[in-house]
């Protein structure tokens, strides 16, 4: 399994975008220089009243496919 790790910080009133479904994908630069892109709806686990802020791993499987999230 592949695990990239980002960091990611998401206002509250950017968050809202996603969650209203005006934007669906997030997109960020891994720690290692690689964009990543990936379902708004998998951060629901780590939003908080200020947003999403925090160091992350996500992990794929050889095709690709999302595994999980986890914050670091």
């Amino acid at each position: 399994m592949n695990e990239i790790r980002f960091s990611l910080n998401l206002s509250s009133e950017r968050y809202l975008a996603f969650y209203q479904g005006a934007a669906q994908q997030v997109s960020v630069r891994a720690h290692d220089g690689r964009r990543l892109q990936f379902p708004a709806s998998v951060l629901r686990p780590f939003v908080g009243h200020d947003g999403v802020h925090g160091e992350f791993a996500i992990q794929f499987d050889a095709d690709n496919k999302f595994q999980g999230i986890r914050r670091i």
